[in-house]
């Protein structure tokens, strides 16, 4: 039986009540299916920051969420707190577990210096269940963990999915018409066994692209700072806050907030190192060949170092499972996006594995983690005060060292115009620095800076990346990074708003101005502003942004879709950049643009911004109908969905169905797609 459940906090209740109803007419049509982990994971990240860390940051006690009382406490609540936040979550497993989109952990670096086989790795899994007291025999079946993805992939399962029934439970649910029942559930033998959950391999694009392993690395670190923050009692599972780095060893206390996060984020943290050791070993590139050595004296003024946009890679069988073969530059070039989005999450890591002895804030759980047992510690050289004497390493918080201390570099000496202020888009493999500023980027690398400043100086990042610390190093990196972040949020108000107040998606330097006006450019912007504000604490950021947004609201809010187009009345095209900008800008806006005491904009109050965000997540994420949502299935559980004798393909009604039931021969996986168009049927200029 569930427990009957009140709103603890209920100072926002009347604030974040929100209509569920969808405009009618709205249509969202799946154009491409692939999934391209690099603008998806990105996209998932903001999800995540938008799930249940904003939910608890509005007032809301997150005990009283359930997946199976759908709309409760408001349609608010749980779109961002369960199905948000969920999404987020299961697509990481279904690309890092499931998908074989990318070479087996077995053959990567980590695994290849304890011997390169199954069996080493077997050990470690043990040893790392044993570190979070966590069954082992409870790992799912089959798991096929990837060191890291390839550019893209077809999320359709490739053969026929094991949905034979192992066990069934009972639930309390809550339907979306207010209805309450209980239903007996199916567990499917795919739940626990993923030997039939692999991906249609005939459309994979073996391509590693930076882009594409940040945009996971990000998920994957975000999510193990998540799992790894506490400590839990072994017997009772109950968590704790870690008192001492010690306390795992004291016969009572684990690592994780529970067992079964522990080992997810032991994992995580695994792949996490290997996907970075396979950066710094093989893909470092000088424009002439691969495998270029780096180290922690890199100068870029005396021979650049990047990592190209896009390495071809032959994938092999070793251990019967897929490995890396051979490599060829098949596009040299550096650009911003990958850099930006290497270094938000390599910043994230290296926080997360942090150990200088400087940074006496530093949560003693991921002390626990990085102290050479289930991770080796980093040694003394590269935690003291002298960065001259710092040495390369295989550990984390050596590589995450290394490899942000080369992409803040290139970032400041390929991609930053320092006549201009700005960042540009692209570094020649020969040498040569691009001209062209595309809006998008400049805003997220204010967001990527800002966290690679936070890093460098201490302070908290992950959830807690607006929060103030007892500790702030003040570092020479981080005062460089927050010059470079109002350089460029400058040139950006400066430069990229047009006359009728939206922004613009680009700029030649001393050329054109781009004529297009995107969706993803609007909020992107408002999401780089922000952050930009946070770091500096200039008000002219804040107030910049708050103007934008309110311009995109009164200007392309489009009442016949109840979310925004780029022309209202017409069709636009919604990509996961596109999903990852309105995630994020409305997150920050119900948090730090919202109206204060002397503001009034009614498009700022945080009941429309929560109206706005049950409009777009449920119109054009969810969908209106079964297959029309840029999510194209779901995971059982944890959001909502089940398997029910005689049930709907999408049983909690959400609109979103079951991996099985998803469309393509035998299902699909609980990914998003690439593209979509969202319309309205009503609109005759729509058709």
């Amino acid at each position: 039986m569930l427990s009957p459940r009140t709103r603890l906090s209920t100072a926002l209740s009347a604030l974040l009540v929100c209509t569920t109803a969808q405009a009618d007419g709205i249509q969202v049509e799946v154009v491409d299916k692939l999934f391209r982990p690099a603008g998806s994971m990105l996209a998932y990240t903001e999800f995540e920051l938008s799930g249940e860390p904003l939910a608890e940051s509005l007032g809301l006690d997150l005990d009283i969420l359930d997946p199976d009382q759908l709309n409760y406490p408001t349609a608010f609540d749980y779109s961002a707190g369960i199905e948000s936040y969920e999404y987020s979550e299961e697509a990481m497993y279904a690309l890092n577990y499931q998908s074989k989109m990318g070479p087996h952990l077995a053959n990567g670096p980590l695994n290849a210096a304890r011997g390169g086989n199954l069996d080493g790795l077997g050990a470690r899994f043990l040893e790392m269940a044993k570190a979070v007291a966590f069954p082992p025999e409870e790992i799912p079946l089959n798991i096929y963990p990837i060191s890291l993805p390839y550019e893209a992939g077809l999320p359709e399962f490739s053969n026929a999915v094991d949905t034979s029934s192992v066990s069934s439970d009972e639930v309390e649910y809550l339907d979306a018409n207010g209805k309450s029942g209980t239903q007996t559930t199916q567990v499917p033998a795919y739940f626990r066994d993923y030997s039939s959950l692999a991906w249609t391999s005939s459309k994979t694009n073996k391509t590693i692209n930076p882009a594409t392993v940040g945009g996971i690395l990000l998920k994957e670190v975000m999510w193990s700072q998540d799992f790894l923050g506490g400590m839990h009692i072994a017997e009772n599972d109950e968590e704790v806050e870690a008192t001492s780095s010690q306390q795992d060893q004291d016969g009572v206390h684990a690592l994780g907030v529970s067992a079964a996060d522990g080992m997810n984020g032991m994992i995580l943290t695994e792949l996490s190192l290997d996907k970075l050791l396979i950066m710094q070993n093989q893909l470092g590139y000088d424009g002439k060949k691969l495998g270029v050595t780096i180290t922690p004296d890199y100068d870029p003024t005396k021979g650049a170092i990047w990592f190209p946009h896009k390495v071809a890679a032959e994938e092999v069988a070793k251990n019967n499972v897929g490995a890396i073969g051979k490599l060829s530059v098949s596009d040299g070039q550096s650009t911003l996006r990958d850099s930006w989005m290497m270094l938000w999450p390599v910043s994230e890591y290296f926080a997360f594995s942090d150990q200088r002895k400087a940074n006496t804030a530093q949560n003693p759980s991921f002390y626990a983690v990085f102290d050479g047992a289930p991770f080796a510690a980093a040694p003394a050289v590269n935690t003291d005060a002298d960065q001259t004497n710092d040495i390369q390493g295989t550990d984390a918080f050596s590589v995450a060292s290394n490899l942000s201390n080369l992409l803040f570099k290139n970032i400041s000496a390929l991609h930053f115009n320092s006549q201009a202020g700005t960042l540009v888009d692209s570094y020649s493999a020969d040498g040569k620095q691009g001209a062209h500023v595309t809006t998008y980027d400049a805003a997220y690398s204010l967001v990527a800076l800002s966290i690679y400043q936070r890093s460098q100086d201490a302070l908290p990042v992950g959830y807690a990346s607006a929060d103030g610390s007892d500790v702030n190093l003040k570092s020479a990196n981080g005062q460089k990074a927050l010059a470079m972040i109002k350089s460029q949020a400058d040139f950006i108000i400066e430069n990229l708003i047009a006359t009728n107040g939206l922004v613009i998606d680009g700029i030649t330097l001393k050329g054109k101005t781009d004529s297009n006006q995107s969706l993803d450019s609007q909020f992107a912007v408002v999401r780089g502003l922000t952050a930009a504000f946070l770091a500096t604490e200039d008000e002219k950021y804040r107030t910049a942004a708050r103007n934008l947004y309110l311009n995109i609201d009164k200007k392309l809010f489009d009442n016949g879709i109840n979310t925004w187009a780029q022309t209202p009345g017409k069709i636009t095209e919604h990509t996961p950049w596109t999903a990852a900008a309105i995630s994020g800008a409305l997150r920050e806006a119900m948090l730090h643009l919202k109206n204060q005491e002397s503001e009034s904009d009614s498009a700022l109050e945080l009941s429309t911004l929560s109206e706005r965000y049950v409009g777009w997540f449920r119109g054009v994420i969810n969908g209106p109908d079964i297959g029309q949502g840029m999510q194209l299935a779901e995971w059982l559980g944890d959001s909502g969905e089940h398997q029910v004798d005689g049930g709907s393909k999408d049983n909690d009604g959400d609109k979103v169905a079951r991996v099985t039931e998803a469309g393509g021969p035998h299902g699909t996986a609980m990914v998003m797609a690439s593209k979509v168009k969202v319309s309205s049927s009503h609109n005759v200029a729509a058709k």
